[in-house]
């Protein structure tokens, strides 16, 4: 039997946190434990969703992440718990309950994969967050991953004028190469099916390496003439998100034929989910990556370690967890633009 509680958490960012969708100061989270009560073992997961994105971030979302808490309550196995009707309409509750059923059934607290990773002997290469702003805001941004030894970064457009961000563009492609630096954009569903081939083949004078979502989720077919006709690589995010069975995530991928997808476990239902998306877009030949939904450092912990299971070299979204005042202490640290789970770090308690 499994005995369960959570606490709420309200993540204060560090600064005003701008995409095409809006602003943020403060992002809320909920981190959970669950004990085997034969053994006396916990696990510790985190349940985060991020509103206007996740299909499960409703208003009452605390009461139904408390009803599913009674229902884990009631099985007897991991297994049980994962197979709950419910998690079906809380892709980010499912992943909660992943991580912490992942946790407790470890050797290690917080271990929920045993990898190079996980033990401290490598790091993953990861992607520097440029956010939203004015141009000197954005440049300083730039300068700062760069000096932090990055050599690649995303940059959220779509927020202010298009010429401004191609002006940005141009300023760094002035100062830095493509041999120096690999440069990211993120619109955000942004453009239109109208206006975005042709800004595609402007932003693609800037040896630019892939934009995600340039245009807003569920317009398959102009998506899919987007990835067809396009300069420059397009990867599938928000497209993923809502898509639960493994065959409307074939049939997806069969329709838009993009070059890359990229995977936020909160938001497309967690590991085994995730999991699927990587085998099907592996065999279409379809490159991925992962990225965090603005988790917390439990969230990201976990995200970073089942990354670390494949072997890939390409650059991940995991450098979130230095975006908040408030964050769980962790061993997770940033170091020449790679994250490193560093053994001799504590983790912060949590309840």
């Amino acid at each position: 039997m499994f005995k369960t509680r959570y606490k709420k958490h309200i993540l204060d960012f560090r600064f005003t946190a701008r995409t095409s969708r809006g602003a943020m100061q403060q992002k809320e989270t909920f981190f959970i434990q669950i004990k085997d009560e034969q053994s006396g073992k916990v696990g510790f997961g985190e349940c985060s969703t991020l509103k206007g994105l996740s299909i499960d971030a409703i208003p009452d979302y605390e009461n139904h992440l408390i009803q599913i808490l009674s229902l884990v309550e009631k099985c007897e196995t991991s297994d049980e718990v994962l197979e709950i009707d419910e998690l079906v309409d809380f892709p980010s509750i499912k992943f909660g309950l992943e991580i912490a059923l992942a946790d407790l059934e470890s050797d290690a607290q917080y271990q929920v994969f045993d990898t190079p990773f996980s033990n401290g002997q490598t790091g993953i290469p990861i992607n520097g967050l440029i956010w939203m702003g004015d141009k000197d805001f954005m440049f300083e941004q730039i300068k700062a991953k760069l000096d932090s030894g990055f050599d690649c970064i995303k940059i959220k457009v779509g927020g202010i004028d298009f010429e401004e961000e191609c002006s940005l563009m141009a300023y760094i492609r002035q100062h830095f190469s493509e041999d120096q630096i690999t440069i990211r954009v993120d619109a955000n569903g942004a453009f239109t099916p109208d206006n975005a081939l042709e800004k595609l083949k402007r932003l693609s004078d800037y040896k630019l390496h892939s934009i995600e979502q340039p245009i807003k989720a569920g317009q398959i077919e102009q998506m899919s003439k987007l990835c067809e006709l396009t300069p420059l690589d397009i990867a599938l995010d928000e497209e993923l998100i809502g898509v639960k069975e493994l065959e409307a995530k074939e049939l997806l991928l069969n329709q838009i034929k993009p070059q890359y997808i990229i995977l936020k476990p909160s938001l497309v239902g967690g590991f085994i989910s995730s999991e699927e998306w990587i085998l099907l877009s592996e065999k279409r030949e379809i490159g991925w990556w992962m990225t965090s939904a603005l988790e917390a450092n439990v969230g990201l912990n976990a995200i970073a370690q089942f990354t670390s299971k494949y072997n890939t070299k390409i650059p991940q979204g995991l450098g979130t967890g230095q975006l908040y005042h408030n964050n769980i202490g962790s061993p997770l640290e940033i170091k020449q633009g790679k994250l490193f789970y560093n053994k001799s770090l504590p983790w912060n308690p949590i309840f």
